[in-house]
């Protein structure tokens, strides 16, 4: 559905993007995350066609956008991070507009507003003026004029900011059920976001991508944890003899186990071999399972070498 190559663009001095390439099928949920001024912005209105960029190339649905800008953004719906809505409209008023706008035959308006309306739970605000509506339903707005015209992809830039953790809720419910129809890029710095929608995602700093992939690949490790029921003999020296160990960190748990947290290299499972030392040492095994790392962490790490 998107495929972007070597995308460079620079604000005078500034290199907003630094040759960013990243590809997205079609029926994904992709997060793309970073922190303020990593250029997620400058991509979204790339992908968009509302800015050209310096070099690169950028494919939406098969096509180049820079060429088939008007066409692109035919088959894409885009709710930025601040809607743009009439305060002095009513909601109904707006997405009728906007229906005209999109050029959606007057036949077929009916049907499509009813569905925008209802999926995003609008029914009961239709004669309300977007400017008495509260922030969350303001949101909602904007996400049903990007729904109007049933898009292939859904671009949403900051989709919670400034929402309350109700109103928080309510989106990314929403957007679990937009999915099940479109492609969805949504930026973001907001790391809980991320691991409550995304399968996926691309993590760019300083207009690099320093990662790019699905959420259970960054978390899991090549470290192993092991807990023991009690104390056994010789625990630390059989680990340090395995293959692919680099190193042990004996420490306890809340609870007073003693505890060991296995240092692995490249993608090995180090749990098959631990859990044959411990059967074989007649070790107390009370937990032995593959290290994950929380979103935080990598995003963490990935900040400190960027």
């Amino acid at each position: 559905m998107i495929e972007v190559t070597d995308l460079k663009k620079s604000y005078g001095p500034v290199e907003a993007l630094r040759g960013v390439s990243f590809a997205i099928a079609p029926g994904q949920i992709v997060g793309l995350l970073g922190p303020n001024g990593a250029g997620k912005t400058t991509i979204i209105k790339i992908l968009t066609g509302y800015l050209q960029p310096d070099a690169g190339t950028v494919i939406v649905d098969g096509l180049d956008v820079l060429t088939h800008t008007r066409e692109v953004q035919a088959r894409l719906g885009y709710l930025p991070e601040n809607a743009p809505l009439y305060p002095e409209l009513s909601v109904q008023a707006y997405l009728k507009m906007m229906a005209d706008l999109r050029q959606i035959p007057e036949a077929e308006q009916r049907a499509r507003l009813s569905e925008a309306i209802f999926s995003t739970g609008l029914a009961d605000q239709l004669t309300r003026p977007i400017g008495q509506l509260s922030k969350g339903f303001r949101q909602r707005v904007g996400l049903a004029q990007a729904l109007l015209h049933k898009p292939k992809l859904l671009i949403l830039d900051e989709p919670t900011v400034g929402l309350d953790p109700t109103q928080i809720v309510e989106i990314r419910r929403l957007i679990r059920r937009l999915a099940e129809h479109s492609t969805i890029l949504f930026s973001t710095h907001i790391l809980s976001e991320v691991e409550a929608l995304c399968d996926r995602v691309v993590i760019l700093m300083n207009g690099l991508v320093k990662a790019d992939a699905r959420l259970a690949e960054l978390e899991v490790t090549a470290d192993a944890v092991l807990v023991l029921a009690g104390k056994a003999e010789g625990v630390e020296r059989s680990l340090r003899s395995l293959s692919g160990v680099r190193g042990i960190e004996p420490a306890r748990t809340s609870d007073g186990f003693p505890s060991y947290r296995v240092l692995g290299m490249g993608d090995v499972d180090l749990c098959p071999a631990i859990y044959d030392l411990a059967r074989q040492g007649n070790w107390p095994l009370r937990e032995l399972r593959r290290d994950v790392r929380t979103l935080e962490t990598v995003f963490n790490q990935l900040a400190t070498t960027a």
